[in-house]
């Protein structure tokens, strides 16, 4: 079976963008994306698209409106997937998946979605489809409110982390400062992230403002092709393995401390990779909720359960750490446009892998590990990617 490769990538900033719609955020970075891999729009097999929606727009079938901009793309298979805040992802390894099977050569990769435009309230309520509706409608706080209960069994179970929550928060805004496509670059500080106040309220507590990932704007692209053709090309990211594994999606169904499906994700990536995690640089991984790292920190085998707080005390997640994790800023500092953080986080791990990525370098970055997921770790998946060429 060939391997499909990254062949190239394209990332708009995120944030409060004036960008009126998905559709002219996908043409922001679906021709840059072409251009940086060298291949033109006729080289394209397919156009995979991750836009999650669900009311953030009237406007559906954004899979048809790649071609809008792009004229020359009018005619290639074009197919729209979503999988809530994994969407980015599923649209990716449904593109490999397409160029694994032999089907096509070279397939256009585009995450985008555009949340500002509604009210907040109206935001909360379109996320919080991402939970089990039957039975989580009425958790206050929206999707915050899902973590926050998430928050509360943990610490119930385990103790209060606020503290490490915080150092969590402090350590991504702080990497973010140094990337240029991050909605907010400032680096705030433990003190201001580990105290409750006018500027950071409890959101749904105990997760405060500066424990949730940032309502956002944004776009990101990815071309990716068979082995063959990357061969060809200016610059190759490989795939040492990929894994995708789901979980029940109702948290009355399933321990929402543990995140089972996402350490049988990582259990699978790390046995298919033949990697242990001392072998892999970094990790950007999905703090859609401060929360949500610090039990990551568990499901990737850092620590044992109960003791993800170790991993902050213990300084390993730092950029200067054992196994720096989100150099990027994560989606605390960077944003979370839903259907764009999939693809943006593979962007973040190829420009590591080529020695692109500025201030937010990893000196000498070989292996990377990235972990996606969709909902309340429902869907879940990592990547371990290597340089080829």
């Amino acid at each position: 079976m060939t391997r499909a490769c990254i062949v190239g990538w394209a990332h708009t900033p995120f944030g409060k963008l004036d960008d009126p719609d998905v559709e002219s955020l996908m043409a922001r970075v679906s021709g840059e994306a072409l251009a940086h891999a060298g291949v033109g729009p006729e080289d394209v097999d397919g156009i995979y698209v991750g836009v999650m929606n669900n009311g953030f727009s009237k406007q559906g079938f954004e899979a048809a409106q790649v071609a809008l901009d792009h004229p020359a793309l009018a005619y290639v298979p074009a197919t729209r997937v979503e999988n809530a805040c994994g969407t980015g992802s599923a649209a990716l390894y449904t593109a490999l998946d397409f160029i694994e099977s032999g089907r096509g050569r070279v397939a256009l990769v585009v995450g985008a979605e555009k949340m500002t435009a509604k009210p907040v309230v109206e935001t909360s309520d379109i996320l919080l489809s991402a939970s089990y509706r039957k039975e989580e409608a009425d958790i206050d706080g929206g999707f915050a409110g899902v973590f926050g209960r998430i928050a509360q069994n943990y610490f119930q179970r385990y103790g209060d982390r606020s503290e490490e929550l915080a150092h969590i928060s402090a350590k991504n805004h702080r990497n973010g400062v140094a990337n240029p496509y991050a909605q907010m670059r400032r680096d705030f500080g433990f003190e201001f992230c580990n105290v409750v106040s006018d500027k950071n309220p409890y959101v749904a507590a105990p997760l405060r403002r500066t424990d949730c990932s940032l309502i956002s704007d944004g776009a990101a692209a990815l071309v990716v092709a068979d082995e063959e053709t990357a061969e060809r090309l200016q610059q190759a990211i490989a795939f040492r393995t990929r894994q995708h594994v789901n979980d029940i999606l109702p948290l009355s169904r399933r321990d929402p401390t543990a995140f089972a499906g996402a350490r049988m994700a990582w259990d699978k990536a790390r046995a298919g990779a033949g990697i242990t995690l001392d072998d892999l640089d970094f990790v950007e991984t999905h703090d859609c909720f401060t929360i949500a790292e610090l039990i990551e920190y568990e499901a990737m085998g850092l620590a044992a359960p109960g003791e993800g707080y170790r991993v902050v005390r213990e300084g390993i997640a730092q950029k200067d750490g054992r196994l720096p994790i989100n150099p990027s800023g994560g989606l605390k500092s960077k944003g979370h446009p839903v259907g764009a953080t999939g693809v943006s986080m593979h962007v973040m791990a190829c420009l590591q892998l080529m020695n692109q990525a500025g201030d937010m370098q990893i000196p000498d970055a070989k292996l990377a590990g990235v972990f996606n997921m969709g909902g309340a770790a429902v869907a879940n998946y990592v990547s371990i990617l290597e340089r080829r060429k």
